[in-house]
């Protein structure tokens, strides 16, 4: 992590923010004491979000069943859920 004075963040605020984006991280500084961070923003995703997702990709890839009336589909869904 680099450290960066204030008054130099300031003047270079825009390049800064593009690199935090890019994933670097800053420490900000003022008068040699660390007083801020700049970083990238980490996105939290919600437990087990990655895992579903990966489940419906999968699940939109697989064929169609052929020959299966809706009702006897919902029937099977019916009994997994007893």
């Amino acid at each position: 992590m680099t450290e960066i004075g204030i008054f130099e963040a300031k003047t270079r605020l825009s390049e800064l923010v593009r690199q935090a984006m890019a994933g670097e991280s800053y420490i900000i500084t003022q008068r040699g004491e660390p007083s801020a961070e700049l970083g990238p923003i980490h996105h939290k995703s919600r437990p087990g979000s990655r895992r579903i997702a990966e489940a419906i990709r999968r699940l939109r890839q697989m064929p169609e069943i052929q020959g299966v009336s809706h009702e006897e589909m919902r029937s099977w869904i019916e009994e997994g859920r007893e």
